[in-house]
This record gives structure tokens, sequence and C-alpha cells, in this order.
């Protein structure tokens, strides 16, 4: 296996009956060796479907490198509803995803894979704020839970800019605390140039998503543009030359979320895997 092979995996991200991901059958034919995955609605986590998924990417020899927990009532409408419904953050919802999110580490146990993510939510700045400690509170529960389960959790970027986030990793004192590095999802929320943010957190990165995205009129009020790959303002081969930077040698996971237009979507996704399979031959070579 050469240098090109063995670095930068590419991979999508896919679902089973759940979430924005692309299904098992359209990583297939785009022949891409890993996927991350949406994790299923609750019904389907179970052992007898883990053996049967397990199954499925042993007979397509696609590795799954990480579950992604998402919750029911989450909205990405515009920022102030992300802030309000999403994540562990928001009070009313947090005991029962908290619950859940446990659900889908020991459902991840069951598919043998050793992390487990989300998008936290939206982590207040000030850290005097009771809910800073909240929040601290409930990420130290579910990383002792993966921890019990041989799990990493990998907490995606975007709601916080990179110095509010290595702060909040540092207080949240769990080793297995680590980072889903997305470089689009700066730019959406606003919350930092992402090439200096990932020089910022890049001890920390041990996962990420390729998407691109463009800068709203005014960052942070509203919601930036997410745009096919290599055509948005991250500098994709500038983002790649920063993870070598830093020593990130892991998959390079698609995301694109356009799931209610399925063709499009294959379509910019299997653009997505020529351009990275580009930019890793000159970058690599």
């Amino acid at each position: 296996m050469n240098e090109s092979q063995a670095i930068w995996p590419i991979g999508v991200f896919a679902s089973i009956d759940a979430g924005l991901g692309v299904k098992l059958e359209v990583a297939q034919e785009l022949g891409v060796p890993t996927i991350q995955l949406h994790a299923p609605a609750q019904a389907t986590r179970t052992r007898q479907h883990a053996e049967a998924f397990q199954q499925r990417l042993r007979e397509a020899q696609i590795t799954l490198t990480a579950v992604f927990g998402g919750f029911e009532g989450e909205s990405y409408a515009d920022i102030p509803t992300t802030a309000r419904t999403v994540g562990l953050v928001p009070r009313e919802t947090r005991a029962a995803r908290t619950k859940e999110m446990k659900e889908i580490s020991d459902f991840a146990r069951l598919l043998g894979v050793p992390v487990v993510a989300l998008h936290l939510g939206f982590v207040p700045h000030d850290t005097t704020d009771p809910l800073y400690a909240e929040v601290l509170a409930v990420t130290r529960d579910v990383c002792d839970h993966c921890r019990g389960n041989g799990q990493a959790l990998h907490l995606e970027t975007g709601q916080e800019p990179a110095d509010a986030l290595v702060k909040f990793i540092a207080d949240v004192e769990r080793d297995n605390l680590f980072i889903n590095f997305d470089p689009a999802n700066m730019i959406l929320y606003g919350s930092g140039e992402p090439i200096a943010a990932l020089k910022k957190v890049g001890r920390w990165v041990r996962s990420v998503h390729c998407k691109d995205g463009t800068w709203a009129k005014r960052p942070g009020q509203e919601w930036g543009a997410e745009v096919p790959l290599g055509q948005g303002d991250v500098g994709i081969e500038n983002y790649l030359r920063t993870l070598k930077e830093i020593g990130y040698t892991g998959p390079l996971t698609i995301e694109r979320e356009i799931a209610q237009e399925p063709q499009r979507q294959k379509a910019e996704i299997g653009h997505a895997v020529g351009l990275l399979n580009e930019l890793k031959q000159k970058i690599l070579a």
C-alpha cells in the first residue's frame, strides 16, 4: 500500500434509516473505503441490526470509523433555533438526550466502533455562567460512559471559536475527548476562520469532515451557505495541507447535507471524491 492510500482514506457521511447521510449503497457505488454513520433510529439500534450491518460493511469492504449521535427535535433552521434545540446543552431535553447518547455509544460498541461523536450544542462562552458547569458535567458523564465501551468522544466544531473549544476540552478533564473538525461549520456559524482554527485545535483533531461553505453577510447572526466541495471559502487544498502539517492521517469524510436531493447529493459527493483524490496525489506525492 502506498502512502496516498494509507493516509487520508476517503469517506462519506452515511445513514441507515435516519439522518442526512447517504445510503450505504451510494458509498459502495462511489468506491469509498470508509464511512461515518449517523446513528439509526432507536428501534434499529439492536444487536441483530448491528450484526446485519456489519455483514453489509464486510461485503462492501467499507470500514465504519465513527457513529454520530443526533436527536429528535433538533433544528438548524437558523442560528438562534440551533442554539435553542441542538445537542446536550438545552436543559429541557438534556436528560433524555444524555440517556440516548449513552445508548448510541452502546450500539457503536456492538458495531465494534471506537468513536462516537455529536454536536454538543452552544457551550456558553462565559465560563462563570451556571450553564457552563452543567455542560461540563454532562460531557464528563458521556465521556465516562464511552470510556466504559472503549471509545473516544468527538465533538464536532462549529458553534464555538477555537479558543473557547480548547478551554472547554481542558476544563472537561477527560483524555478520551477529542474533535471532529468541520471547516465549513466554522464559516457557516461565523465562529472563526477555519484554517487558523484548525492550527489552534490540531492536537485534539481525530476525525474530520470535508465540507465547504461561504460566509454570511453578517457572520454569527445569520447562516453562511453550504456549497459543493471546492466552491466555497474553506480553501480545500490549504485545508489538506494544514491537516498534513498537524499530523492528521485519518479519513477524509465528505459531508454534503442535501438529502432531499439524492441525485444531486450523489453527484456532488462523487465530484468531491475526485477532487480529494486529486489533491491527495498532489500533496502526498
